[in-house]
C-alpha cells in the first residue's frame, strides 16, 4: 500500500512537533509548513523577526524527525484578509476574533491549496480538536482535554474541510504533550503556549488599534443618562470590560456624588454618538440573555436539536441554551443571564461533545 502524505503546519510549538512524531508514528509521509504570516513582531531582545525564532525550533524538530519542512509565506493574505478586517470592525465598534478569521481564511484553506498544489490529500495541525466519522458524515468534537480544546475556533469548517484534515493530539492532554516531546529530546518540549492574536502574539490591544485608529474623546454615561467621565475611544473598549484609571478611563463623577466603592463595567456601547455606558457590578444592564446569532453556521449538515450547549469565549463555561429559528434569524436563549457578551465575539453552539456551529453574536 502506497505510504499516504500529510502536509502538516508546523509552528514550532511543542503541539505541532508532537502532532508531525505521532503522524510519522502511524506511517504517514509528513511534510512539514512553517506558515510566515506576520514579520512585524520583533524579538525584544534581538531585535529581530519573531518568526524566525519560530522557524528555527520548527526546523530543529524537522531536522530530529528526518522529515522535510517547507516555508510558505501568506503575510500579504494575513494582512489584508485577517488584520484589515479586524480594524474595520473595531471601528464598528464591535469586537471580532482575528484567530477565527485566521483559521477560516488562511491556515486552513491556504494550507489545503499548498497540499493540493503538491498532490497532497491530507493536511494536518497540532490543535486540540477531533475528527470523527458517523454514518458516512464527518463531524468535528471538542478535545479530550477541555482546559485546551480549540473547537472555538474551528467553527467555520465544514464537512468537506473535515474529510482531509487530521488533528493528532485531539485524544491527549497537554501534559501529554508535553511528556511526550521530553522523551524525544524536543528543545520546545516545555515552551510557554503562545497567546495574544494568531501568528501576532500577545500584544496591548489599545495600543495595537491606535496605530490605525485615532484616539477620539466622548462621554461616559451611567445607566441613569448621568455624565460619570470620559473616554478616548469607544473602539479601544469592549463590553464587560473593567473600567477606572488603572484601564485608561477616567471616571471623574458618581450619582451620588460619593466616592466609587463598586467596580464598573462597560455596559454599552453607541458608537455614532460615541458614548460608553457604563455599570457597576451585578447592575442588570451588564447581563444579556437573549443572543442573534448572525451568519450563521453548520459544520455538518445534520439535525439541529433545540436544546444545546454554547460558548462565547475560548474554553469559556459551556452554557446550557434553548436554539430556535424566528423570522429567519437564529436565536439562542440562554438558561441563565450572563455578562461580557459582546457583539461580534462568536457564539459557538454544542451538542454535548459534538460541535455543530456557530456564528457572530448579534442583538
Amino acid at each position: 500500500m502506497k505510504t499516504q502524505k500529510v502536509l502538516l503546519a508546523m509552528s514550532g510549538g511543542v503541539d505541532s512537533s508532537v502532532a508531525a512524531y505521532l503522524l510519522k508514528k502511524q506511517g504517514y509521509e509528513v511534510i512539514g509548513a512553517f506558515m510566515k504570516n506576520w514579520s512585524d513582531t520583533k524579538n525584544k531582545y534581538t531585535g529581530e523577526c519573531a518568526w524566525r525564532d519560530e522557524r528555527r525550533f520548527a526546523q530543529q524538530i524537522a531536522l530530529k524527525l528526518k522529515i522535510p519542512l517547507i516555508t510558505l509565506d501568506f503575510e500579504k493574505q494575513y494582512k489584508k484578509d485577517v488584520v484589515a478586517e479586524m480594524f474595520k470592525k473595531y471601528k464598528k465598534g464591535i469586537t471580532p476574533n482575528p484567530d477565527i478569521d485566521c483559521n477560516q481564511k488562511i491556515k486552513f484553506p491556504l494550507l489545503w491549496k499548498e497540499a493540493q498544489k503538491r498532490n497532497i490529500n491530507l493536511i494536518a495541525t497540532g490543535h486540540y480538536a477531533r475528527v470523527k466519522k458517523e454514518k458516512g458524515k464527518y463531524f468535528l468534537f471538542r478535545a479530550k482535554d477541555e482546559s485546551k480544546d480549540q473547537s472555538y475556533f474551528l467553527y467555520r469548517l465544514n464537512e468537506d474541510d473535515l474529510k482531509h484534515i487530521l488533528f493528532p493530539i485531539g485524544e491527549l492532554t497537554k501534559p501529554e504533550v508535553r511528556k511526550i516531546a521530553k522523551k524525544l529530546g524536543f528543545p520546545n518540549y516545555n515552551k510557554k503556549s503562545t497567546v495574544g492574536i494568531c501568528f501576532i502574539g500577545k500584544v496591548n490591544l489599545k495600543d495595537f488599534l491606535q496605530k490605525k485608529i485615532k484616539a477620539k474623546k466622548g462621554k461616559i454615561l451611567s445607566p441613569n443618562g448621568k455624565i460619570i467621565g470620559e473616554h478616548d475611544g469607544i473602539y479601544y473598549y469592549t463590553i464587560g470590560q473593567r473600567i477606572g484609571p488603572r484601564y485608561g478611563i477616567e471616571v471623574s463623577k458618581l450619582e451620588d456624588g460619593k466616592r466609587q466603592l463598586n467596580r464598573w463595567y462597560v455596559a454599552r456601547k453607541d458608537v455614532k454618538k460615541n458614548i460608553i455606558i457604563a455599570a457597576p457590578e451585578n447592575h442588570p444592564l451588564l447581563f444579556r440573555q437573549k443572543i442573534i446569532v448572525k451568519d450563521f453556521h453548520l459544520i455538518t449538515k445534520t439535525k439541529i436539536p433545540s436544546r444545546v450547549f454554547t460558548r462565547i469565549r475560548h474554553v469559556g463555561e459551556l452554557l446550557p441554551s434553548a436554539l430556535k429559528k424566528e423570522n429567519k434569524k437564529w436565536i439562542v436563549k440562554l438558561n441563565k443571564p450572563i455578562t461580557g457578551v459582546s457583539e461580534g465575539q462568536a457564539i459557538v453552539l454544542y451538542d454535548k461533545q459534538k460541535v455543530l456551529g456557530g456564528g457572530e453574536i448579534s442583538f
